[in-house]
C-alpha cells in the first residue's frame, strides 16, 4: 500500500466525508482528509487471519466483545455529546474489537475500540 495522499488543505467533517463517493477511502485526522489506496491481496489474508484468530478467542470467552474488519468507521468525537456530522476523526482500522455495547453504531464505533490494529503489507 501507498502513503496516504491528503484531499487539499481544506478540513473536514464526517459530514462532509459521507457525501464523497462510495468508491473512494478516506480517514479523517483532526479534519485532514488522507486518501486510503486499496489493500493488497498478501494484506487482505494477513488481515483475515488476525481477525479469523481473534474470533477463535473470543468465542471461548463469554462476554460481549465482537471482531469486526475493515471497513468499518471509528468516531473520535471531541466530546461524547458531538454530533456525528460535526466529528472530524473517522478512521478505519484493518481489524477492531469492541466490548462496550454503548459504543456501538449502525454506521461504526463511537469512541476507541478495545483492540484494533492495521495488517502488513
Amino acid at each position: 500500500m501507498g502513503l496516504p495522499v491528503r484531499k487539499t488543505e481544506q478540513t473536514f467533517t464526517y459530514g462532509d466525508y459521507r457525501q464523497w463517493p462510495d468508491d473512494e477511502r478516506w480517514e479523517l485526522i483532526d479534519g485532514v482528509a488522507y486518501s486510503m489506496s486499496s489493500p493488497t491481496r498478501f494484506h487482505q489474508g494477513i488481515g483475515l487471519l488476525i481477525a479469523s484468530e481473534i474470533r477463535v478467542f473470543l468465542k471461548g470467552n463469554e462476554g460481549p466483545c465482537r471482531v469486526y474488519p475493515a471497513p468499518l468507521d471509528v468516531f473520535f468525537p471531541r466530546i461524547r455529546e458531538q454530533r456525528e456530522d460535526d466529528v472530524d476523526t473517522v478512521v478505519q482500522p484493518d481489524v477492531l474489537v469492541a466490548c462496550d455495547p454503548d459504543k456501538l453504531r449502525d454506521n461504526g464505533i463511537w469512541g476507541a475500540p478495545d483492540l484494533c490494529t492495521n495488517a502488513p503489507g
